[in-house]
């Protein structure tokens, strides 16, 4: 490279880190928090709002339609479904555009073109002239900028159009009544993936409640699909379908769709996926006939009948690209294992109970079937975060049954300063709160372990929890008493939690020279020992698809590039 064209590459490369920077500013608007919270009880008024910015950047809500847009709202399995319906599709040569969230690595992975994050220079380009035109249009009724997902959406949008995408697959971001990009008035199809209780202040405390913000995006006339459901929030979606005269089916299960010699084989690990990818079969096909397409699947004959007063959605042979896309599905940080040498890293960004238990089935399962390099000790180690308002106790209970060694928390900051890291940045929360809740985390974790496995009355009382400020690179609190096989620690950051499981045994991760201190506390030190000379080390990372995201930064920088 010469030195011309290096220079060109690093002042392309600064010029986009500025517009992440300036992205992050919309995640402190404090203004709009509050106007939000104001505007929640009103779905109407939040999507006037988004409407509202939407025609000030140069769209109309008409231009959407264009997108032919496939619609997918869940608890839990929505951006894997979207994630195989969008291979599926760009299997049959269509340009297909993927809007997503959150992202893991980069921002630029939530807006997605024929699979591929935009590049870094498209990104660049589509974020300044949205931000510049909404400066230009902004006037006295109104804050000039969008909060941080809503402005993400707009310029997905403009990307999409401009891009001339064939079809855009889009994910809701939180419930889909109230969200953001329900301001879509006639998507091509629509899907709900497995209900389950999440972000409980925003979208009730209810299944059933939860069931009816996911029912928002059903339009009139535009058909539907879901996985099957527990029966009361069934019923408020079928209620919701009648109401606006929208067609909803059932789907039916993945092995309607398999020949007894010709199993379907998927990208994504778990059973949990199954339902996801039967869903993503009834989007793609619903999409394909509803343009027109050919070669959508003939219909099998089955004597499948719905129990749920429900129209069970058709059951056909899917065709080579369905079996081809739900195959060569790839979704980073969910059911995703790296094996470098000895050490093994299951990452999972799997956050509410039925997600954290499909998890756990899936570690079990591949810990179990894993072929061992000799037979030397194993260590499992349980890597874990929790974020916003999420029951912790209630997810760490799952947990127990995998029998780790170690439990390690740590806050989603791959550095103690993410200075430099803009991708990774979050305002919206201070670093002593996070630590806290680590803290908090460890001693749930701990008194899990207690009731488990009792107290040993020979080891003394450990010392109580100062108060004052968390610092340092380390921050191990012991438990009071401890806990037999409760060997539990607290990392500031990533990067150093990481550096001590992995003990310089992954090839891959490299980092400098680990922290003073990052051994001191007796069961560092001794589970170092152990780490070291272990056969097999298995790190599951799980409870934030955050925390795992931060870990994929630093166990693979090409993601990074």
């Amino acid at each position: 490279m010469t030195l011309a064209s290096e220079g060109k590459r690093r002042m392309q490369e600064e010029t986009h880190q500025d517009a992440v920077r300036t992205l992050n500013t919309l995640q402190t608007n404090a203004g709009f928090l509050e106007q939000i919270k104001r505007e929640r009880g009103d779905p109407q008024v939040q999507l006037e709002a988004m409407k509202h910015y939407l025609i000030r950047s140069g769209l109309q809500v008409e231009d959407l339609d264009q997108l032919k847009i496939i619609h997918v709202t869940g608890t839990k399995g929505k951006g894997s479904t979207c994630a195989f319906t969008e291979r599926i599709l760009r299997g049959y040569g269509l340009k297909t555009g993927f809007y997503s969230s959150p992202h893991l690595v980069q921002v630029r992975e939530r807006i997605r073109i024929n699979g591929e994050p935009i590049s870094p220079e498209l990104f660049t380009k589509y974020f300044w002239r949205l931000y510049n035109r909404l400066e230009e249009t902004k006037d006295g009724s109104c804050v000039s900028m969008p909060p941080y997902f809503r402005f993400l959406t707009i310029m997905a949008f403009h990307v999409f159009l401009q891009e001339k995408v064939d079809l855009a697959v889009v994910e809701v971001g939180i419930g889909g009544a109230y969200d953001c990009t329900n301001i879509v008035r006639k998507p091509v199809v629509c899907g709900i993936s497995s209900l389950g209780i999440d972000h409980v202040s925003i979208l009730g405390d209810t299944i059933e409640k939860i069931a009816w913000q996911k029912g928002g995006i059903f339009k009139p006339g535009v058909p539907a699909f879901t996985v099957s459901q527990p029966d009361s929030p069934l019923e408020v979606l079928k209620d919701q379908a009648r109401k606006l005269m929208c067609p909803l089916y059932l789907c039916p299960p993945l092995e309607a769709f398999e020949e007894e010699a010709q199993p379907l084989h998927l990208g994504l690990a778990g059973d949990h996926q199954r339902s996801n990818a039967a869903l993503a079969l009834q989007l793609a096909r619903c999409w394909l006939q509803q343009q027109g397409h050919k070669g959508i699947g003939e219909m099998k004959a089955t004597r499948l009948t719905s129990r749920r007063a429900l129209p069970l959605a058709p059951v056909f042979h899917p065709t080579l690209p369905m079996k081809q896309g739900l195959q060569d599905t790839e979704w980073l940080g969910r059911t995703q294992m790296l094996r470098r040498g000895a050490l093994t890293w299951y990452l999972d960004g799997a956050h509410t109970t039925s997600s954290i238990q499909a998890g756990v089935r899936w570690f079990r399962r591949a810990v179990l079937n894993q072929e061992k390099l000799n037979n030397g000790p194993e260590v499992r180690v349980l890597l874990f975060n929790a974020t916003g308002e999420r029951d912790t106790a209630a997810l760490l209970k799952l947990l127990q049954p995998c029998q780790f060694d170690y439990a390690v928390f740590c806050p989603n900051l791959t550095e103690v300063s993410p200075v430099g890291n803009a991708d990774q940045q979050n305002f919206t929360v201070t670093l002593d709160h996070v630590l806290t809740r680590c803290l908090e985390n460890q001693k749930q974790w701990n008194r899990l372990a207690e009731e488990k496995a009792g107290v040993d009355p020979w080891l003394a009382q450990a010392p109580e929890l100062g108060s004052g400020p968390l610092h340092g690179p380390l921050l191990l609190v012991p438990p009071a008493p401890r806990p037999l096989n409760a060997n539990s620690l607290v990392f500031s950051c990533i990067s150093h939690a990481l550096q001590w499981i992995s003990q310089g045994r992954d090839p891959h991760f490299q980092p400098p020279t680990p922290p003073r201190g990052l051994h001191s506390h007796p069961v560092a030190s001794s589970g170092a020992v152990l780490l070291k000379e272990a056969s097999s080390i298995q790190v599951l990372v799980t409870g934030s698809l955050h925390l795992v995201g931060g870990v994929l930064k630093l166990l693979d920088p090409a993601l990074s590039q």
